[in-house]
């Protein structure tokens, strides 16, 4: 009897689950926007994984003989340097390439951190309410009152260049959007009859939180963390274009554009490449998370 309702239980969940892939297929096919970012979000992804096979050149492979040649369409170009070299020889193109692994890295780890530390945060606030609430949203309130990119340098500056710090330090400074968006949502679901139900048959706090509320908000986290990706990207690019990121030999979009800032006029191609490169996986991941937003939207999708 158990064994079938368990069997019962799995195949209502797999035909859920295949409903909600299909919806979201056709949900997409039917999105201009949507299916550009998907398309460049696919780009960025396999341009990562694929580093190694992509890059014709090591990311710091020099030759000096080779040094601020232009694109190779250009006149003076060079075979096998497709987007030119840097100063010291490099090919832009490899290192465009490998920088994507940094970038894409640092975005999804950073949101992960600040993700994490904001749900909790939020499902306590707004499960528990009145005293807990107020002093924590007191703490979030003081919390975003410091400039965050100003919270990101000191701590750059203390602790020192690489990957794990400006993931800590993207995380640190960013959970408190995270934590107000799902206070609000925490506070819009926690009176709804499924949730009073659960508090009369005697269910913890715990079970309430994690069973029957964090799943009625995750919609709204995912689409916020979706979109926060393309500003980790930027932040991470900032920092490492100030020398306060991401220290060699690991190599960074922002860190190729600030090799590139000294030769603007006489080898535009360093800094133009990889900008337009940290524009495309912005564009491609804030127009995956508007459609996400609105594929998401319940409102939105009683009307379609």
């Amino acid at each position: 009897m158990k064994d079938d309702f368990e069997q019962d239980r799995r195949t209502a969940l797999l035909y859920a689950r295949n409903s909600i892939l299909k919806k979201a297929a056709r949900s997409i096919s039917k999105s201009p926007t949507g299916m550009t970012g998907l398309a460049l979000v696919c780009v960025l992804l396999f341009t990562a994984a694929a580093a190694p096979l992509l890059a014709p050149h090591k990311p710091g492979e020099t030759n000096a003989q080779a040094s601020l040649k232009p694109p190779v369409w250009m006149e003076n170009g060079v075979a096998g340097h497709l987007l030119g070299t840097d100063y010291l020889g490099r090919d832009v193109f490899s290192r465009i390439v490998y920088g994507s692994r940094i970038s894409l890295l640092v975005g999804v780890c950073a949101v992960a951190v600040a993700g994490a530390i904001g749900l909790c945060v939020g499902l306590v606030s707004g499960y528990f309410g009145k005293a807990a609430d107020a002093l924590i949203m007191r703490f979030v309130d003081g919390f975003r009152s410091i400039p965050t990119i100003l919270m990101n340098l000191v701590i750059m500056m203390i602790a020192g260049s690489g990957i794990g710090t400006v993931i800590f330090s993207l995380g640190i400074t960013t959970w408190t959007h995270y934590a107000r968006i799902v206070r609000g949502e925490v506070l819009s679901v926690r009176q709804r009859e499924y949730v009073l139900s659960a508090r009369a048959v005697g269910a913890g706090s715990a079970r309430i939180i994690f069973t029957d509320i964090m799943p009625n908000v995750m919609s709204a986290f995912i689409v916020s963390c979706t979109n926060s990706v393309a500003s980790a990207i930027i932040t991470e690019s900032s920092l490492s274009f100030l020398g306060l990121g991401i220290a060699p030999p690991s190599v960074t979009w922002g860190s190729i554009l600030s090799d590139g800032r000294s030769y603007v006029a006489t080898a535009w191609w360093i800094s133009t490449f990889p900008g337009i490169a940290i524009c495309l996986a912005v564009l491609g991941i804030m127009f995956l998370g508007d459609w996400l937003r609105d594929f998401l939207d319940p409102r939105i999708n009683a009307n379609a």
